[in-house]
């Protein structure tokens, strides 16, 4: 019986390695998905507003903060529920209530139902993607291969911001903004059935334990819920008033509860102790930091074409497009530089380009043109990105328990959410408020368009000067906050030749 028992694990061991590479491509696509959706909709917004009716901008704008609420606040509860009850399973829950999601906002006819869709939306991102990235590092186990792994991975969630502009403005201009949410309904059908057939349903070593730690859950996803809340409304409410004051002290009493709670209970939902290892606490600080300036780039270049160089939807669209080519070529030349220059250096190289790229644009002229003024910082934040989100999700991985892969994932895509909300909020207030300072101290009554127009792009200027010192700040954090040895101790990084395709990788330990 041991024996029969040995091989039937050692048959479903070779088999799920076999297929490791067609579970790689369904987690992806469904991660494609997933990151896509955040962005898809920004230039079907004018469209969504005539059809259903929003009556302002500001009940606009949570077509959009819906989906990042949803997404940025359950991802560390999505992350620890695949360690707990399977990553299969989360997975497919969070496609499940993605894909219906989408079936509703595709057929919505007023804004209360497009909105709670995409809240609905946000929340099976937060499981999916998690998820994703657990099940890679679970199922890709010797070195070089985890690093190819992660590196389509990091491809394929860096590049799907910058395609949504594309896809968005080619189905609101040549089909409907519905299907927008309707072509992910074949998308998340195909990925289902795929993960019942071939993704096994992993999750940690820990026996009959299952204890998920209610109120530790309540009180980070409240805190994080209220925080990013209080985050996306900051331009609206104003980030000096009661109203974002008294959410921000909410937000802050709700995650020091949960701090004080994982410090107490017996089976915490966040191990605390995770943070005193090197490259989990500096690879989320370095990612907050990076999310925080990068962003900046689907925000004020969107502007800029629209309403400086008259841009269409599809035209916005198609200036986007050398943004996910030029990351994804980054950033598999930057897989074969891992072993032999390291995490640290491609990091700090590469962080350096984003920030390069953002200073180009603090001359940004006010009517210029695209080839000459908007292209060049594109290609170099773009290539920057590709160097970075390899070794930033590698460094944030690397050290973990296998019982803990999915919480890791959960905390660096928590961070990369957090760090976009904020950083947009930042720089987009500062902006605008410089823009609307510039505006008043003409003294003119009439405000004509050359002024208009001038202001606007002085904001952006600033905004983007403001990006630029957040990603040089990342910068530093990855050249001095990491060594050499967070990386030898615990793995070996592949050199991108191969040479250690089948050397396994070092058990993780607990920290």
């Amino acid at each position: 019986m041991t024996a029969h028992t040995a091989d039937s694990r050692q048959s479903a061991t070779d088999s799920h390695h076999s297929r490791r590479w067609v579970i790689l491509g369904l987690t992806l696509i469904a991660q494609f998905m997933v990151t896509l959706d955040a962005t898809i909709v920004t230039v079907a917004l004018p469209s969504i507003q005539t059809d259903l009716g929003f009556a302002n901008q500001l009940d606009l704008q949570w077509v959009i903060n819906a989906y990042v609420l949803f997404f940025g606040g359950f991802l560390l509860l999505g992350g620890r529920a695949g360690d707990l009850f399977g990553r299969q399973r989360l997975f497919l829950t969070g496609l499940v209530l993605f894909t219906g999601a989408s079936l509703v906002n595709g057929i919505a006819d007023d804004p209360a139902t497009l909105v709670i869709g995409r809240g609905i939306q946000g929340f099976g991102a937060a499981l999916v993607s998690p998820a994703v990235l657990s099940i890679i590092i679970v199922t890709f186990q010797s070195s070089a291969e985890r690093v190819k792994a992660l590196g389509f991975f990091t491809a394929v969630t860096a590049s799907g911001s910058a395609a949504g502009m594309l896809f968005g403005g080619l189905l609101t201009d040549y089909a409907s903004w519905r299907w927008i949410f309707l072509v992910n309904i074949p998308i998340g059908l195909v990925g289902i059935i795929g993960a019942i057939r071939i993704i096994p349903n992993s999750k940690a070593m820990t026996g009959n334990v299952r204890h998920m730690d209610l109120p530790g859950a309540i009180s980070v996803t409240g805190g994080l819920t209220v925080l990013v809340t209080a985050i996306v409304n900051a331009q609206a409410w104003g980030w000096s008033s009661a109203r974002f004051i008294w959410m921000a002290v909410a937000a802050a009493a709700l995650l020091a509860a949960f701090v004080v709670i994982e410090l107490r209970t017996r089976h915490p939902l966040v191990r605390l102790g995770l943070f005193t290892k090197r490259t989990i606490s500096v690879g989320n600080a370095m990612m907050l930091t990076f999310s925080g300036g990068l962003f900046v780039m689907m925000f004020f270049p969107t502007l800029y074409l629209a309403e400086n160089m008259g841009y269409s939807p599809i035209e916005i669209g198609l200036a986007y497009l050398p943004w996910p080519v030029a990351m994804m070529i980054a950033g598999s030349i930057g897989q074969k530089f891992i072993g032999k220059a390291g995490p640290r250096l491609l990091l700090t190289v590469g962080l350096l380009f984003v920030a390069a790229g953002l200073l180009t644009f603090v001359r940004l002229p006010v009517y210029g043109s695209y080839a000459a003024d908007v292209l060049p910082g594109m290609l170099l934040t773009a290539v920057g990105a590709g160097l970075v989100f390899t070794p930033a999700f590698m460094v944030a991985t690397t050290g973990v328990a296998p019982e803990e892969s999915g919480l890791a994932s959960g905390i660096i895509n928590t961070s990369q959410q957090l760090g976009a909300a904020l950083g947009l909020a930042v720089t987009s207030s500062l902006a605008a408020g410089y823009t609307a300072h510039l505006l008043a101290g003409t003294g003119a009554r009439d405000i004509t368009t050359a002024m208009q127009s001038s202001a606007l792009v002085e904001g952006f200027q600033r905004g983007f000067t403001v990006a630029a010192a957040i990603v040089l700040a990342s910068a530093l954090i990855a050249a001095f906050g990491l060594r050499k040895a967070d990386f030898t101790q615990n793995t070996t990084v592949a050199s991108g030749d191969g040479q250690d395709a089948e050397q396994p990788l070092p058990a993780p330990h607990a920290v």
